[in-house]
């Protein structure tokens, strides 16, 4: 893990810039209703927002609840709304900023305290999707499933999800539908229909193709503008709708399951 930002003293003055920090606050055990706590945090020039959480913490407030791991946009746990946007705080730059910033929790997630959501959603619904390759054809015990690059570009970029739940903050479908399967869930349902050593389509797709899934989608883009691995979970639902419609009018033709 990060340290943790250093304190005022062993930072040089002429590097500071002091910015209000607005915290969402929230412990079930104190307090009634959410309030918002304000903080005064001197910054350095390449922190980003979760070093200033980090020297809140350290510094201002040990009782600040957050989740964060590798600082490196690669665990997705740091998920925050930054100034109305779902964002990673450690991917947010503090340059890039006014100097008030305001700080919540991830939006249509349950809060659990501070800025910790719930994520027993986006959990439950990649069960759901059987979110795991599913063997066409089983292999030989000492036989890898092989696999050739050409086949695994098909669904590389799909499998860079992290599972930070940004896109189910930024999707209205997932506000309005408390069982809409969401971005993610569908946009790995997908990268492993595309899998060449798959055979599980048709299974996802007592999932995918139900009214809690692929058609609640609106197509309003949010989730593919806010993913920070550039997965275009909105782009995969649409094709998973083409496909869809095609096993569909193939069944009706009478030429069985696309595979």
């Amino acid at each position: 893990m990060n340290p943790s930002p250093m304190p005022v003293s062993a930072v040089g003055a002429n590097a500071l810039r002091t910015i209000t920090l607005e915290v969402f606050r929230f412990r079930p055990e104190q307090d009634p209703l959410p309030s918002w706590q304000t903080y005064q945090v001197p910054c350095r020039e390449e922190w980003v927002v979760l070093d200033a959480l980090n020297y809140i913490k350290d510094h201002l407030d040990g009782s600040l609840s957050y989740r964060w791991s590798c600082h490196m946009a690669v665990c997705g746990s740091c998920g925050m709304m930054i100034n109305g946007k779902p964002i990673l705080s450690c991917k947010a730059f503090v340059r890039d900023f006014p100097d008030h910033i305001r700080v919540e929790p991830l939006g249509n997630l349950t809060v659990i305290r501070d800025l910790v959501v719930k994520q027993e959603r986006l959990l439950a619904n990649l069960s759901a999707v059987k979110s795991w390759l599913i063997p066409k054809t089983p292999a030989a015990a000492d036989e890898p499933y092989r696999q050739t690059p050409v086949q695994l570009d098909q669904y590389r970029h799909l499998s860079m999800c992290i599972n930070c739940l940004l896109c189910y903050a930024a999707c209205p479908q997932v506000a309005l539908n408390e069982g809409y399967l969401g971005p993610a869930a569908l946009a790995l349902a997908h990268r492993y229909n595309l899998d060449s050593r798959d055979g599980g389509t048709f299974e996802r797709m007592q999932a995918t193709a139900s009214a809690d899934g692929i058609w609640e989608c609106s197509f309003v883009g949010e989730c593919s503008e806010v993913c920070p691995k550039h997965v275009d979970p909105a782009g995969a639902i649409q094709q998973m709708k083409l496909a869809s419609s095609l096993d569909w009018f193939a069944r009706r033709l009478g030429l069985g399951e696309r595979s």
